[in-house]
């Protein structure tokens, strides 16, 4: 089929033609961004935290009227009810274990500082973030150990968050001993924190820091242990449930620490919350906007099909008589549907080479405003063949159509 009467035809319409480019331009300029977003934000939403998340409890609670005080006597008291707390978590039948824990994955509350080869804290440095426990820690996370050991009981200091003690040791997570030690023998080595030693006793496979906050992505799992349990008016665990146990815990958790002291402050909200529920607390935004884009990109291919369409249909009416000579003359019903396939196909790569154009550069504009990643190619290319498919799938039916035109119409009066 010769593409000169097309051209022609084209050029005899071309509001309609340049209505249906831009249409089709900022749709796959739209699109390829918005699906890139949506993939980003899936990705995030799905990023393992490295801990065991099911049945995995934490428990944010505050004695009332607890001294805060960082006398040796009260430190003492407060570390005592801490020990007490523990215990009791311990016990409960349906409690595989329980941990003194300031902070979790996702739940926000970040203790962080910088670990060096140097106390001058010069040369390599890693930041990370603290997660202060005892020795029940990394395994009531259900974090995996791939080198070294746990802490040992005799190792778990204890004392207020502003105290200036270090631990000896300390058990880090894989990015930070690769990042420290890019030979891969950080295990037993001296590091400072914060300017003090500490010796590497364990190494953890993967342990996501607490914060979801973009200043902290850049070290995403940079994490390190901590033998330390913090006193203070406020304390947090993480408790191991037994498997599909972890409503029950959640419930016999919370009598079991206010029959202790029924004073104390744990709120309905989020006093007591497994990890499942603090994951669809954090992530609610970016799984909404995810779902807003995707509706979004729906619409939008939605009213390109539509107006595709339209436009083809009020051109079949237009030349229904044109149609029926073209039949006349010996032309298939196949060939009217080429004659309009091809037709559609010319106007979408029209609009489909303005829209890679419009998509590289909306794509710049979200980087240098919203620090957005550069758009892949490959995503301009799905765009694209999608573009094509739907423009194609549009046309078929006001083609089909065109196609049923009788010989008989070029007979009649126009």
């Amino acid at each position: 089929m010769r593409l000169h009467p097309i051209l022609s035809a084209l050029r005899r319409h071309k509001s309609g033609v340049l209505l249906i480019v831009l249409q089709i331009a900022l749709t796959l300029a739209i699109v390829c961004n918005a699906i890139f977003l949506i993939d980003q934000r899936i990705e995030r939403v799905n990023r393992p935290t490295g801990a065991v998340e099911d049945d995995l409890i934490r428990i944010s609670q505050t004695w009332f009227g607890a001294s805060t005080g960082e006398d040796a006597t009260a430190v003492e008291k407060l570390d005592a009810l801490q020990r007490t707390d523990l215990a009791t978590l311990r016990n409960l039948p349906d409690v595989q274990d329980a941990a003194a824990s300031t902070s979790m994955p996702l739940q926000g509350m970040i203790y962080s500082g910088s670990l060096s080869l140097n106390p001058q804290q010069t040369g390599v440095t890693a930041s990370a973030a603290y997660y202060y426990g005892d020795e029940h820690l990394r395994s009531t996370l259900g974090v995996r150990l791939i080198a070294g050991r746990d802490f040992k009981a005799d190792e778990i200091l204890h004392h207020t968050i502003s105290s200036a003690v270090v631990s000896p040791v300390i058990i880090v997570s894989k990015p930070v001993a690769d990042q420290l030690f890019p030979d891969g023998d950080a295990l037993g080595k001296t590091v400072y924190q914060d300017g003090k030693p500490a010796t590497i006793v364990g190494i953890v496979e993967r342990l996501q820091t607490p914060t979801t906050a973009k200043w902290g992505s850049a070290w995403d799992y940079n994490s390190v242990l901590e033998p330390v349990r913090v006193d203070g008016a406020s304390a947090s665990y993480a408790v191991r449930a037994r498997p599909r146990r972890t409503e029950a815990v959640m419930r016999e958790a919370r009598k079991a620490l206010l029959a202790i002291d029924p004073q104390r402050v744990m709120p309905d909200s989020w006093g007591i919350q497994s990890l499942s529920q603090i994951r669809s607390k954090i992530y609610r935004v970016d799984r909404g906007m995810a779902l807003v884009m995707g509706v979004v990109c729906l619409i939008l291919l939605g009213v390109t099909a539509a107006g595709i369409v339209g436009l083809t249909s009020f051109w079949v009416e237009q030349r229904r008589k044109q149609i029926g000579v073209r039949r006349a003359l010996g032309a298939r019903r196949v060939d009217i549907l080429r004659y309009f396939q091809i037709e559609n196909l010319l106007i979408a790569v029209g609009g489909i080479a303005l829209g890679v154009l419009l998509a590289l550069g909306l794509n710049l504009w979200l980087m240098a405003h919203y620090e957005l990643a550069r758009l892949p190619l490959e995503y301009v290319g799905v765009g694209v063949l999608a573009m094509l498919a739907i423009g194609q799938a549009a046309v078929f039916m006001p083609a089909r159509r065109a196609s049923l035109v009788p010989p008989v119409v070029a007979t009649r009066a126009a």
